[in-house]
């Protein structure tokens, strides 16, 4: 075989160019190959996971797949995170402190300042972009979220997106949340509808399991010693906790004994483990959780039947992962396969006190009484439902520790952390309870691998990378600490680690109970005056070498060593761009950010378009509007839809049927307004109109959207005309809108999905140019059920 000569792109040619090919020597630019038997890397991402949920965690979940991970590999008792997802994710990729990225929250939240601006610096780089250099094959599957929420739609720009960011293939979704049954998704820089229905089985954890498979077997057919990097991101087990309901009814009546006895089963199973120290103390009581017992019976059997569809949303997602693992094995892969599992943050309360049947009813200031929960509780975790369980499987999903999600405490930054690699890592079963954050994984990989953190990509310098190797505890349990400070900041929630202590400010309290005795709330201002009190009053110190859970605040006694961290945490604030500390949802709303349209109240739309993603979605809410078509009928007459947004847990559809023209306004599964035209539509050219002009004021904080006058015309001529007395007051589901198809679940019964457009459509107009009544909390509540 003829040997080959190379030389690096970019410098001098090193063969011979003569005047024939006879007096010529060839030779190659050098291609990207990574070192032979470099093992691959897959990330797996699990969303809204408390530490104590997995059952190798102590956890009353069934994760036999991650078991056997764990079981062959490491366990990290003390891993962290920044306690909401955006930030953590970005920690995760870059090795960077989610503030040095931009992404001081959730991407919805950007605002004007250098930490909180959401762009993702390419002096930042992701290690896909590294390891893409280094000769690797790049994949993300699921769940991005790092990209502006402006950004997203089909306009792009596409350069924050995955394929962006050094990933060759994508598939999945870029937001916050998506429905598992009717996911919004996205292949590579494209929206696709899914391969099939749920009536045919199609649920989203395993079409992304089918993927990430075929993205690895689709390169390893053709260069099979090329390693990759899968970065495996799910859906779950954030909300809406939707699975198949035989995987539901495996947990029948196993939390029937309610979250105050989950937790010390939990706990009692930790020790066991040795995942916990042995003299590690149960957090007290939360104010914000009812004890259980006194819990009326119709409230345990609903809340029960909520952690048993979680526990199988779960449980369902271990196993397709367990599918990836299992075809890693059977290509031989799987031992040479540095595997690194961990969660984004704590087990999430926002299915608030009594948790949602559907959570697009909380966002909408809609209160679900017991009774319709109760006469939907079969439907939990289906395709009619957006459920979230309460506060207090919230709380025990985060055993020992106090608190959840969006908190620094250790409930909402504390997550479960596994590392598998079978050809390198000779301890098995072990724990390792050595200090971790998510920005040490991006290094680890890079010390494991014999990569250099490059000086430039693409010809932009980089930026320090702040995370440490955590490769040298693998072989060493009681070696030394190699993280020794770490930062937080949430929503203004604010903590700092240093050496075996930890010092947390809550804001706006350590419970909304006890910050509403102060007459703070969530999403309240942090004044001058504010920040004045919590820097003489609101620290709390514990020293979590000693006291693993913080359940033992030492502030008074130990009044030193408290300046000492609050001291750090503002050195640490102030490099790594923390500040302003901001408490705010509200204004961070109101923040005028770069839009790529310009302001405009005339939406145009065409048909079987990619759909238009809810924050670039016209704004109908409580304002007169009108969505106009412009259509061709055939003479056998035409049906479908025009104009779709939301779906069965909330949203609208202008649509045709039996030659009729109506129009749908689901208010957030709990009624449906409608208007019919009495007349048929004619065949040829034809304008059909949909209006709507508020009459009635809406009352946002008591659920109700405007009401008004809507009426139907073809050509010009009114065709039908009701009363709504209210509409959806803030945000509809999760669906974005389609034109000429619905995208996603269907808003009504009266037709099934995709329901497309039998004539022509030219084209479909929404003009938003009445008056609109707006509230900022409502605002606030709009973003938030899209996180």
């Amino acid at each position: 075989m003829t040997e080959l000569k190379y030389y690096k792109p970019g410098s001098a040619f090193t063969g011979v160019v003569g005047r024939t090919v006879d007096q010529s020597e060839p030779a190659w630019p050098e291609l990207r190959r990574a070192k032979r038997g470099a093992p691959n890397v897959l990330f797996f991402v699990l969303d809204d996971v408390g530490f104590s949920q997995l059952s190798c965690y102590g956890g009353l979940v069934n994760t036999p797949n991650l078991d056997r991970l764990a079981g062959n590999g490491l366990r990290y008792s003390n891993m962290h995170t920044t306690a909401i997802c955006s930030p953590t994710r970005a920690c995760i990729l870059t090795g960077r402190n989610h503030h040095s990225s931009g992404v001081a929250s959730i991407m919805e939240f950007a605002t004007g300042f250098p930490g909180y601006n959401g762009m993702m610096p390419r002096e930042n780089g992701m290690l896909p972009e590294i390891l893409r250099e280094n000769g690797y094959n790049t994949y993300c599957v699921g769940k991005w979220h790092l990209a502006p929420s402006e950004q997203v739609s089909a306009a792009g720009p596409y350069d924050l997106w995955p394929l962006g960011r050094g990933f060759e293939r994508f598939y999945g979704f870029l937001g916050g949340e998506t429905n598992q049954w009717y996911p919004d998704l996205v292949h590579d820089n494209h929206s696709v509808t899914q391969p099939k229905q749920p009536e045919d089985g199609y649920h989203l954890n395993e079409d992304l399991a089918d993927r990430a498979i075929q993205f690895i077997g689709d390169a390893k057919v053709n260069a099979p010693e090329k390693p990759f990097f899968l970065y495996y991101s799910t859906g779950a087990a954030h909300a809406p906790h939707h699975v198949p309901r035989e995987w539901a009814d495996k947990y029948k009546g196993k939390f029937d004994m309610g979250w105050d006895r989950a937790r010390e089963q939990s706990f009692e199973q930790q020790k066991k483990m040795g995942i916990i120290p042995p003299e590690a103390d149960l957090s007290p009581q939360d104010d914000d959780v009812p004890a259980w017992d006194p819990l009326p019976d119709d409230e345990k059997r609903l809340y029960a039947r909520m952690m048993e569809v979680f526990a199988g949303f779960l449980e369902h997602t271990d196993h397709h992962f367990g599918r990836i693992l299992d075809f890693l094995e059977e290509t031989g892969e799987l031992d040479n396969t540095l595997v690194m599992v961990i969660s984004d943050n704590g087990a999430s309360p926002e299915g608030g006190p009594q948790g949602s049947l559907n959570e697009m009813n909380f966002f909408n200031f809609v209160e679900e009484d017991l009774e319709t929960k109760l006469a939907m509780i079969d439907e939990l975790g289906g395709p009619r439902s957006h459920n979230h369980y309460p506060f207090g499987w919230a709380w025990a999903g985060n055993t020992p520790f106090k608190r959840w999600k969006k908190e620094t405490y250790r409930g909402g930054s504390s997550d479960p952390f596994i590392v598998h690699w079978p050809a390198d890592i000779k301890a098995k079963g072990e724990v390792r309870a050595h200090y971790a954050h998510a920005i040490d994984m991006m290094p680890t990989v890079l010390d494991c691998l014999g990569i250099e953190p490059p000086e430039a990509i693409k010809g932009v310098a980089q930026s320090p990378v702040a995370g440490v190797s955590l490769a040298g505890t693998f072989a060493q349990p009681d070696g030394p600490e190699v993280h020794h400070t770490q930062y937080f900041e949430c929503l203004g929630h604010r903590a700092i680690y240093h050496d075996g202590w930890r010092a947390v400010c809550a804001w706006p309290g350590p419970s909304f109970a006890e910050a509403a005795q102060k007459e703070r709330h969530l999403a309240d201002e942090i004044t001058t005056e504010a920040l004045a009190d919590l820097e003489l009053t609101g620290w709390e110190l514990y020293h979590v070498a000693d006291d693993f859970s913080e359940s033992h605040d030492l502030a008074d006694q130990e009044p030193a060593k408290l300046r000492e961290l609050v001291s750090i945490w503002w050195a640490e604030a102030g490099k790594y761009d923390v500040l302003p500390i901001d408490g705010t949802l509200q204004q961070r709303i109101a923040t005028v950010r770069p839009q790529l349209a310009l302001p405009r109240t005339r939406f145009v739309y065409y048909p079987d378009g990619a759909p238009v993603p809810t924050f670039t979605s016209p704004p109908i809410m409580n304002r007169s509007h009108s969505i106009t078509a412009e259509v061709e009928i055939p003479t056998s007459g035409a049906e479908g839809i025009l104009l779709a947004a939301g779906g069965v847990t909330g949203g609208y559809a202008f649509y045709a049927k039996d030659k009729k023209l109506h129009y749908v306004h689901n208010y957030l599964g709990n009624h449906q307004y409608t208007v019919s035209s009495a007349e048929e539509m004619p065949e040829g050219k034809a304008t059909l109109r949909y209006e709507f002009e508020v009459t009635i004021p809406p009352q946002i904080r008591e659920g109700k959207g405007a009401g008004g006058n809507a009426q139907l015309y073809i050509n010009g001529k009114l065709v039908g005309n009701s009363e709504f007395p209210l509409t959806t007051p803030i945000a509809f589901g999760l669906e974005g809108m389609s034109c000429g198809y619905d995208f996603g679940d269907a808003v009504t019964d009266e037709y099934k999905v995709p329901f497309r457009f039998t004539g022509t459509i030219k084209k479909v107009t929404v003009d938003v140019s009445g008056d609109l009544i707006q509230d900022d909390e409502a605002e606030v509540r709009r973003i938030l059920a899209k996180q």
